[in-house]
C-alpha cells in the first residue's frame, strides 16, 4: 500500500476485501505467481571451448518482502535481477567443467546451478520454484575435434579388426600346412608299405575324371579300342581307346 504521507507502507495487504483512506492510500498490485523465464548465455568452459547454455526459471517473489522489492526495483524487479544473476551464475559453474563434462555430468551441472541460484536469489527475496537446463550447445571447433575423434576410433577399430583377421588367417595357414604335411608322412608311410601301388591307383583315378571331364564336351568323342594288342597312336596313345575333336573347323 502507498501512502501518500508515509510513503511505502510495510505492512503487505493480501488477498480479499479492505479498507483504505481515499486520497491518501494507493493499493500497487503485484503479481505473486510463478513466472517463466529464459536466461541465455554464452560462456567459455575448463578447456576453453565455447558454449551456449540456456536455463529455464520458474520464481516467484517473497510476499513478505514485497515493500522491500518494490522500493528497491519496482514491479518489473524479475527482469532486473534474474538475467545479470542467472547469467553470472552459468558463468562461474561452466567455468568449473570440462566440455566432455557437461555433457555426460549434464545432471550434476543442472543440479550445481540451481544450488547456487537459490542461494543468490534469495538475497533479493525471491523463491526460485524450478532451475534446468533447456540447451546446450557447443562451438563449431568443438562439433569438429568430436567428429575426428570418433573418425579416430572407427579407424583405430578397424584396424583391429584388420590385425584380427590377418592372425586368424596366419592360423589357418599354420594349420592347413600342418595338415598337408601330416598327409605327405601318411603317404610316404603308405607308399614304402604297398611300393608303387598306390600311385597307380591315384594315375588311374585321376586318368577317369580326364576322361569323364573330355566325354562330357560337345566337340569330343571318345572311340573304345578293339582288341587288346597294339599300340595306340595320335591322341588317344596308351592302351585305351581314341579322343577325337569332331567339332567344326
Amino acid at each position: 500500500m502507498f501512502n501518500k504521507l508515509k510513503g511505502i507502507e510495510d505492512v503487505v495487504v493480501k488477498e480479499g476485501t479492505h479498507f483504505r483512506i481515499p486520497f491518501i492510500q494507493e493499493p500497487i498490485t503485484i503479481d505473486i505467481r510463478d513466472r517463466a523465464r529464459t536466461i541465455h548465455s554464452a560462456t567459455g568452459t575448463k578447456d576453453l571451448q565455447t558454449v551456449n547454455i540456456s536455463l529455464r526459471v520458474l520464481s516467484r517473489p517473497n510476499e513478505d518482502f514485497l515493500p522491500w522489492i518494490y522500493k528497491q526495483y519496482g514491479l518489473d524487479f524479475d527482469d532486473r535481477i534474474l538475467p545479470s544473476l542467472g547469467s553470472e551464475i552459468l558463468k562461474a559453474v561452466v567455468a568449473q567443467y570440462d566440455a566432455e563434462e557437461l555433457l555426460s555430468k549434464r545432471g550434476d551441472v543442472s543440479a550445481k546451478i540451481r544450488s547456487e541460484l537459490v542461494k543468490r536469489a534469495d538475497k533479493f527475496h525471491l523463491i526460485l520454484d524450478d532451475v534446468s537446463i533447456t540447451h546446450l550447445t557447443f562451438g563449431r571447433e568443438f562439433a569438429i575435434a568430436i567428429e575426428s575423434k570418433q573418425v579416430a576410433q572407427q579407424d583405430a577399430e578397424r584396424q583391429a579388426y584388420v590385425v584380427a583377421k590377418a592372425d586368424q588367417e596366419r592360423l589357418a595357414a599354420v594349420i592347413r600346412a600342418e595338415g598337408e604335411a601330416e598327409a605327405a608322412i601318411l603317404i610316404s608311410k603308405a607308399m614304402d608299405l604297398a611300393g608303387n601301388g598306390l600311385i597307380e591307383v591315384r594315375r588311374i583315378d585321376t586318368a577317369k575324371d580326364v576322361a569323364l571331364t573330355l566325354s562330357k564336351s560337345r566337340n569330343i568323342t571318345y572311340l573304345p579300342k578293339q582288341g587288346g594288342g597294339g599300340g595306340g597312336g595320335g591322341e588317344g596313345g596308351g592302351g585305351g581307346g581314341l579322343l577325337l575333336n569332331v567339332g567344326d573347323k
